[in-house]
C-alpha cells in the first residue's frame, strides 16, 4: 500500500539510496550521499520540510518530490505565488507512474497551501531553488526529455510544456579561438577583467550558488568605464575541487542593450575558455532557452553540442 508523508531528520540516507537506484540515468549526478544532500538541498534557508515528499510501499521507500518557490522581485527572499515541483524521483523496481501521481498531487497540495497562484513542473533561473548541481548540467534545466516519469506525471495531472530548454557541452582540448576582423577590433578596444571567488549579485544568487567557485569575466573599454559584458561560470563540484580535468558551467552571460549583435558574447567567451584552459579546465557547460536564436548561433560556433533538452510544464491553481 502506497503512502506519502513530509520529510523527517532521519530520511536522508534513504533518499540518497533512492537517488542512486537510478544509476546512468541522463542528467543525475552521481554518486549523491547524505552530506551532499545537506549542502545542496537541506541547508537552503528557505527549506521547508512540508515541501519534500517521500513515498512508500508497505513501507519501503519508492520515491520522492520535492517542491518550493523562486525569488521575489527583489530576489531578497522567496515569493509564494508561483510554485515549482523541482523533483520527481522513483525507484526503477516499483509502480513509478502511480508512485510519482501521487507525489505530484502531494506536492501541488503543499504549494497551493502556501498561496500559490500558478504551478510549474520544474524551472529554470531563477525558479531553480533546488538540486543546480545535482540534476541537469549548468543551471536547472526544467525536465529533461529523458526523465520520462516526471514527463508522464505532469502530463497526467494537467500541466503544458511551456518552455523548452537545450543542455550542450564543450570539451576545451584542440579549442582555438575565433579570429576574425570583428574579433580582432574588439580586442583592440576592450579588456577582460577575471574574477576568481567572484561575489554573488543578490541574496538569491548567494542561495542557489553559494557552494560552488564563481568565475566572472567583464568586458570594459580599454578606455575606463563600466563593463559592456559580462560572463559568470560556476564549478560543477561544490567547493571547486582542485583538480585537472574537472568542469565549468555557464550561469550568466549579458550584452549591454547598446552593443548586442557585434560580436562580443563571441568574444568574452573565447577569452574566457582561453583562461579556463590554462587552469587545466577540461570542459564547458551552457544551458539556454530552446527559442534563444542568437545564444544557440553562438554555441554552435564555439563548436558546444547539444547533450540534452528539457522543458517547463505549467498550469493554473
Amino acid at each position: 500500500m502506497l503512502t506519502f508523508r513530509p520529510f523527517r531528520n532521519a530520511d536522508p540516507p534513504a533518499l540518497a539510496a533512492l537517488w542512486r537506484s537510478r544509476p546512468g540515468q541522463p542528467g543525475l549526478s552521481q554518486p549523491v550521499s547524505p552530506d551532499l544532500l545537506e549542502q545542496l538541498v537541506f541547508a537552503k534557508l528557505y527549506f521547508d520540510y512540508d515541501g519534500l515528499i517521500l513515498a512508500h510501499d508497505d513501507g519501503r521507500p519508492v520515491g520522492f518530490a520535492h517542491a518550493g518557490f523562486g525569488p521575489n522581485e527583489t530576489r531578497s527572499w522567496i515569493s509564494t505565488e508561483t510554485g515549482v515541483t523541482c523533483l520527481i524521483l522513483t525507484r526503477p523496481d516499483c509502480d513509478e507512474d502511480e508512485v510519482a501521481r501521487g507525489l505530484l498531487e502531494h506536492c501541488e497540495n503543499y504549494l497551493k497551501s502556501r498561496g500559490a497562484k500558478s504551478l510549474q513542473g520544474s524551472g529554470v533561473g531563477p525558479l531553480n531553488p533546488f538540486y543546480v548541481g545535482l540534476y541537469g548540467g549548468s543551471d536547472f534545466p526544467g525536465v529533461l526529455d529523458s526523465d520520462l516519469v516526471a514527463r508522464r506525471a505532469f502530463e497526467s495531472r494537467g500541466y503544458r510544456e511551456v518552455e523548452r530548454t537545450v543542455v550542450m557541452r564543450r570539451e576545451l582540448s584542440g579549442f582555438e579561438a575565433t579570429v576574425d576582423r570583428r574579433q580582432m577590433k574588439i580586442r583592440r578596444q576592450t579588456v577582460v577583467e577575471v574574477s576568481i571567488d567572484a561575489p554573488t549579485q543578490s541574496w538569491w544568487e548567494a542561495c542557489v550558488f553559494g557552494e560552488f567557485d564563481l568565475t566572472r569575466f567583464d568586458l570594459k573599454p580599454r578606455g575606463g568605464g563600466p563593463s559592456i559584458a559580462t560572463a559568470t561560470f560556476r564549478g560543477t563540484v561544490p567547493g571547486g575541487a582542485a583538480t585537472l580535468g574537472r568542469a565549468v558551467g555557464l550561469v550568466e552571460i549579458s550584452v549591454n542593450a547598446d552593443y548586442r549583435r557585434g560580436g562580443l558574447a563571441l568574444f568574452l567567451l573565447n577569452d574566457a575558455f582561453r583562461w579556463f584552459l590554462r587552469q587545466g579546465i577540461a570542459c564547458v557547460e551552457v544551458q539556454t532557452h530552446g527559442t534563444d536564436t542568437p545564444a544557440l548561433a553562438t554555441f554552435s560556433k564555439l563548436h558546444f553540442r547539444r547533450i540534452e533538452q528539457g522543458g517547463v510544464w505549467w498550469k493554473e491553481v
